[in-house]
């Protein structure tokens, strides 16, 4: 289980990757079309989907790292069981947090999918498709939620520390 739980982290931050390579082609492409004087129209738009696709994606791969940005002055400060209670209850929350954003994130691409929404630029894309991703990576991080708040109960978590933190001067 271990091992599909990390491919599944880990083909989410490639897809990320992809989609972070497609912002730049995006943007460059934007660029050269302007010094070029002509027009590739939606290159702004597919920039920001890209864009938010390859964020919303690489939330999970980044808490599995131990990247997400977390206040650890009280969790520092705590020792034994009140430390690992304060670990659960903070887990179990981001979870529920994790799960309302994961639902609303489907229903929203479901709605835009039903209602043919379109995007307001010249590209006219239905919104469903980069909806999608928002979706997808929201689905991903709620997994991953919960991946780390069941290895908390079970003892077997193990907190990645950020290398970020080693640096500060």
């Amino acid at each position: 289980m271990r091992k599909l739980l990390d491919g599944i982290y880990d083909s989410a931050a490639a897809l990320a990757a992809l989609f972070m390579v497609g912002l730049l082609v995006m943007v460059l492409l934007s660029i050269v079309s302007r010094q070029l004087s002509f027009y590739v129209p939606g290159t702004d738009a597919y920039a920001g989907y890209l864009m938010a696709a390859s964020g919303f994606l690489a939330l999970a791969y980044t808490l599995k790292r131990g990247e997400h940005i977390r206040v650890t002055l009280l969790i520092n400060a705590l020792k034994g069981r009140w430390r690992k209670a304060l670990e659960v209850w903070a887990l179990a929350l981001a979870t529920f947090l994790a799960l309302l954003f994961a639902v609303y994130s489907c229903k929203l691409a479901w709605q835009s999918r039903t209602y043919n929404d379109i995007s307001t630029g010249s590209d006219a894309t239905p919104l469903w498709i980069p909806q999608l991703a928002m979706a997808f990576g929201a689905v991903i991080l709620l997994i991953a939620f919960i991946d780390e708040l069941v290895m908390e109960i079970r003892g077997r978590r193990v907190t990645a520390a950020s290398g970020e933190a080693l640096r500060n001067e």
